[in-house]
């Protein structure tokens, strides 16, 4: 494959030009690179390198101004805007610069195309007169304000020249327009120069006219990059541009348009792959990297074109690790650079002056890979203690002194960090610019495995440098809402640019960085509508019909830009792999690209389209299996002679892994700060409310006055469990407040409904509260102790009949209390738990002799303490189709339940039954 350069330097040489006289401009810097080589390579005799220009560079060479950022830009127009704006209508800067921007944006097109200002601003403002009925006897306020904004942006526009051209500065549209009135005089003085314009396509005016004026003048020749295909298919966007170059340059009338070549309609294999979502695409580009690289044994001329910037990090993850040259040139936006986040943490917990820091805000600063990294080897698990004491104390709100305690030797990071920035901006940059100094340091002493980590940070120094420098100067940031939004408008047009040896290996590139160059293997991601082409927006203050009647570029243009950089990837390309996401998004939609479809349409080349899922691995789940090995044994021994529980037994019926975890491995569940009161909480606190009510009445007859007594101390009886269980939480308002009256509601209703047994006649007598068992269990098969242990919430006598309570702060319904099938009590832990606990105390106070004789056994639920509030475990009969049999624990009611209860146990001790995975 012939590149296109090649080919111009090859034309050059027949001419016998002397290329060391030559001066080249190109569409980017990066092309001027890829000319010096195959020049180095192509020459027969040493000789002096040409000058090499972007068209950037060559235009500010002409205008005599440099080129201004687009912060020192926003700086420079509020000065201007101060001037002329009423003081009763003026917005502060960050207000200001979010509109500001984009009027900007409008003063580079009409410059670039060279727009009478008076015509196009004087339009303006008379359509919006129009518009507001300014002519109607009375006008708002509001009306009055919006006109006179109108009004004034001729003058924003003449004042922001006059002062930047006073400064030698320029926005690029005014570089562009200034470049046109120095390019006679460029003209005068370089008679003997002859530049070599080289693959331009979309021309602003400005360009336009320079470029005509040289050409004219006999200083310069171009060669455009363009195929008959394009040009002579009269609606092919392709060769839109180039078609008007050639009907309506003067230049052409006299010479004859060169340049036009066939490779578009040689042989190519084209491939249109479909693929689920943006990171199938990256990890299928992986896939044919690597069939690529085995296939042709060198990647060297092939090229990885990005439609979306934002898939560079996942695509570098996914290259085969076969492939070691890689070369980026390409733009990587600041807002996605994980640096990018930490810096968003700490302006959102510094937006408001504030001594304490909400625990979620702290845990994400100090666990970000850049902070993790400051704190040394000792205690480098910071962020993990810090976590342990917010959610052993349930601190929801933490202050910089109780971090600064905690963190000892590295409590400068905690000032630095969590230090008051006083809603001062230069506070704010000082300690931005510290930090970064700070992660620098750090990373510096193993740079060779942070290079990249070293860029990020260079980076956004070099924004809060130039931020720091302006506000130095022009003192317009007086806050830090103010810094911050300058600082998310920045990020979000910043970029972090890659620059590497792009004469080697495997290139990664977006689509604007393609320009001028050709690969003989392509690789196209994201060719979505949306992305490629981006589609219709109007992010601009100038309407539609206002930019047709002025030459001004819509979005027609703008896709026809996009279209040509496409086609123009295919033209020499010999193998083309088109990817696109076939997943629909709400944004930009899951529909392919037009260009797909126009290149199916046109059949001049066979293309093979079809859809694929990258080999991922299997996401099918298998159910986990654990082998009771000798050390699993020996833990099983430890805890049968620990006792098992109630709840113990009934998880493992639930889910033998979760048992395992649990019990075995000692693997608690994450238990994150309770912002909101934690059901588990509430029952501890209405537990333990209960227990004081009812403990000093143990051995004694309930009465009437007990209970009335008990609901006079139900408020503060409450409150000290609460802070006794939620520690500094507060329950004072919000979502606490109503848990905290709930538990309230919950006692106060149950004191009611025993207050209605008395009244009703019965009797209950109290006998034990929170009382602990534990009992030995006899199974002969096993040669080590066995024990069950627990503790019953309530033991009384009503009526004369002793029952056992279970309290419960859910919902438990009377079917969740029975039983039919004793073989069932086992396996079902959702019909048959709640009756397994029951019977466990039962069983337990048995065989420790606290009880004889029949009994009852129950629970009552906090949250349906409706009829008879006293769920009665009962016995139904199979026979009967469930007809109750009884509701009496009788001794034949604990032998059934200790069959079942020994059943279970041999199976969690028997060796040769694993631990096996439910399927929930």
């Amino acid at each position: 494959m012939t590149s296109f350069i090649q080919d111009v330097i090859v034309d050059l040489q027949k001419k016998e030009v002397d290329i060391s006289q030559l001066t080249f401009i190109l569409p980017s810097k990066r092309a001027g690179i890829f000319l010096t080589h195959i020049l180095s390579q192509t020459s027969k005799k040493t000789q002096f390198a040409p000058d090499v220009f972007s068209i950037e560079e060559f235009v500010e060479t002409l205008s005599d101004l440099k080129y201004c950022s687009n912060t020192e830009l926003l700086f420079e127009f509020y000065e201007v805007y101060l001037k002329i704006t009423p003081k009763e209508e003026v917005e502060s800067f960050d207000k200001f610069s979010k509109w500001a921007q984009l009027l900007l944006q409008d003063f580079n097109e009409i410059d670039r195309y060279l727009i009478p200002t008076d015509n196009i601003f004087d339009y303006l403002k008379s359509i919006k007169e129009i518009n507001h009925w300014s002519l109607a006897d009375e006008q708002t306020e509001y009306i009055k304000n919006y006109l006179s904004f109108w009004n004034r942006l001729k003058t924003y526009y003449n004042l922001f020249k006059e002062q930047l051209i006073s400064k030698q500065k320029g926005y690029q549209g005014l570089v562009y327009r200034e470049a046109v009135e120095g390019v006679e005089q460029y003209v005068a003085a370089n008679t003997n120069k002859r530049l070599v314009f080289v693959g331009f396509n979309a021309l602003n005016k400005a360009e336009e006219t320079i470029i005509q004026e040289l050409l004219q003048q006999g200083l310069a020749e171009i060669y455009w990059d363009v195929d008959e295909y394009f040009i002579k298919n009269p609606i092919h966007d392709a060769g839109l541009f180039i078609r008007l170059h050639k009907a309506n340059w003067p230049y052409f009338q006299k010479h004859q348009f060169n340049w036009l070549t066939k490779n578009y309609a040689s042989e190519k294999r084209i491939e249109v792959i479909g693929t689920p979502k943006n990171i199938g695409q990256v990890k299928y580009i992986g896939e044919l990297l690597d069939k690529i690289s085995k296939e042709k044994k060198n990647i060297q001329n092939t090229a990885v074109v990005l439609g979306d910037e934002n898939l560079l990090i996942p695509l570098l993850n996914s290259i085969p690790k076969g492939i070691d040259n890689i070369n980026i040139t390409m733009g990587f936006p600041l807002r996605s650079i994980p640096l990018a986040s930490l810096f968003e943490e700490l302006f959102k917990i510094h937006k408001t002056s504030t001594s304490q820091f909400y625990y979620k805000d702290v845990t994400s600063i100090l666990s970000h890979q850049f902070i993790y990294s400051l704190f040394d080897a000792k205690t480098k698990n910071f962020a993990a203690i810090i976590n342990n004491y917010i959610q052993s104390n349930n601190i929801v709100y933490i202050t910089v002194e109780k971090l600064k305690f905690l963190a000892e030797e590295k409590d400068n990071v905690i000032d630095l960090l969590f230090t008051s920035w006083n809603n001062t901006a230069s506070n704010a940059l000082e300690s931005c610019s510290k930090l970064i100094l700070l992660i620098k340091e750090n990373l510096s002493l193993e740079k060779s495995k942070n290079l990249l980590a070293l860029e990020y940070l260079y980076r956004f120094n070099e924004v809060f440098n130039e931020l720091h420098l302006l506000n130095l100067e022009y003192k317009h940031i007086n806050n830090i809402n103010a810094l911050f939004g300058l600082y998310k408008e920045l990020i979000k047009s910043e970029a972090l640019d890659f620059k590497g040896e792009p004469l080697q290996g495997l290139q990664i590139m977006g689509m604007l960085e393609s320009r001028v160059l050709d690969f003989e293997t392509v690789i196209i991601s994201s060719v979505n509508e949306g992305i490629l082409p981006a589609g219709k927006s109007n992010n601009s203050f100038i309407p539609f019909d206002v930019k047709l009647e002025n030459g001004l570029p819509t979005y027609k243009e703008k896709d026809a830009v996009y279209t040509y950089h496409f086609y123009r990837l295919l033209q020499r390309a010999k193998n083309i792999y088109i990817l696109y996401n076939t997943e629909p998004d709400v944004l930009n939609g899951g529909e392919k690209s037009r260009f797909i479809t126009q290149l199916n349409i046109e059949k001049l080349h066979n293309i093979k389209n079809y859809i694929v899922a990258p080999k991922v691995p299997s996401a099918q789940q298998k159910l986990k299996t654990i082998k009771k090995t000798s050390a699993v044994l020996n833990k099983i021994k430890i805890l049968a002679k620990d006792g098992f529980s109630p709840s113990s037994l009934t998880n493992y019926i639930r889910n033998p892994i979760d048992f395992y975890y649990d019990k075995i491995l000692g693997v608690k569940d994450y238990e994150d700060v309770e912002e909101t009161v934690a059901a588990n909480t509430l029952g501890n606190v209405i537990h333990q409310t209960l227990e004081d009510f009812y403990k000093p009445l143990k051995g004694e007859f309930l009465t009437k006055n007990h209970l009335q007594d008990m609901k006079l101390a139900i408020d503060k009886t409450v409150t000290f469990h609460f802070k006794s269980h939620y520690k500094e939480g507060d329950v004072t308002k919000g979502k606490n407040l109503i848990v905290f009256e709930i538990a309230k509601r919950y006692i106060h209703n149950f004191l009611s409904k025993e207050l209605e047994t008395l009244n009703a006649g019965n009797e209950i007598k109290i006998i034990d509260l929170e009382r602990k068992s534990k009992v030995e269990i006899n199974i002969p098969e096993l040669d080590f102790p066995i024990y069950l242990k627990g503790t019953v919430d309530r033991i009384d006598e009503f009526n004369g009949i002793t029952r056992i309570i279970d309290y419960k702060t859910g919902k438990v319904e009377q079917k969740h209390i029975e039983i039919i099938d004793w073989e069932e009590l086992n396996t079902d832990y959702d019909k048959y738990s709640k009756s397994f606990q029951v019977l466990a105390y039962a069983y337990m106070l048995n065989e420790e002799h606290l009880i004889s004789g029949d009994i009852e056994g129950g629970i009552i639920s906090f949250k349906n303490l409706q009829g008879d509030y006293f769920l009665k475990f009962t016995e139904k009969d199979r026979a009967g189709k469930g007809a109750a049999k009884n509701q009496i624990i009788s001794k034949d009611t604990l032998e059934n339940y200790s069959v079942q209860l020994k059943k279970l146990i041999l199976e969690i001790c028997n060796s040769d039954i694993d631990f096996v995975e439910k399927a929930l």
